[in-house]
């Protein structure tokens, strides 16, 4: 397997990858209007927005099976994984793995101290993954209040932090 630099000739690999990425959202919310009639083109967004020179892919026998990129964090010093996504039939092999620990050295080198990533609640998989290759500091809880009526809200019991149980 190769990691290495976006190149013009990946967009339509990184659109799938963008695809696969929003499927899953879509599954994991029971949504399906997430990520709109063309969740492909999203990914066009994300590279107008942080450039081809802070996303890299994974290669293997010649094919994309994944990619993973940086955008500005909070601060100076944070930079964010945004987006790291794995075709689903090369998952579970260290594709994922390998993309965060070619960023390392990267990021130090771009002279940021921290390495954040933004998980959703209930992507647990995802939460797990990060865990398990390094992302173990709790920086930010973000919570949310659904001000919405009981009956339209799509949250459901999910997860104990601090003691305290929250909808994911």
């Amino acid at each position: 397997m190769e990691i290495r630099n976006y190149q013009d000739h990946d967009l339509e690999a990184c659109r799938e990858l963008y695809v696969h990425m929003t499927e899953w959202h879509r599954t994991i919310y029971d949504a399906p209007a997430i990520g709109g009639d063309d969740p492909g083109k999203e990914f066009d967004k994300q590279l107008a927005k942080v450039g081809p020179e802070r996303i890299w892919v994974a290669e293997q026998e010649g094919r994309i099976v994944g990619m993973i990129g940086l955008q500005p964090g909070y601060g100076e010093s944070e930079i964010e994984v945004e987006p790291l996504v794995v075709l689903p039939e090369a998952r579970g092999g260290g594709v994922g793995r390998a993309m965060v620990e070619h960023l390392i050295p990267i990021v130090r080198e771009m002279g940021h101290r921290d390495l954040n990533v933004h998980v959703v609640g209930r992507n647990a998989e995802a939460i797990r993954f990060y865990h398990d290759v390094g992302f173990n500091v709790v920086g930010y809880v973000e919570l949310m209040y659904d001000t919405s009526p009981p009956d339209k809200q799509i949250w459901r019991d999910g997860e104990t932090i601090a003691g305290k149980r929250f909808r994911v």
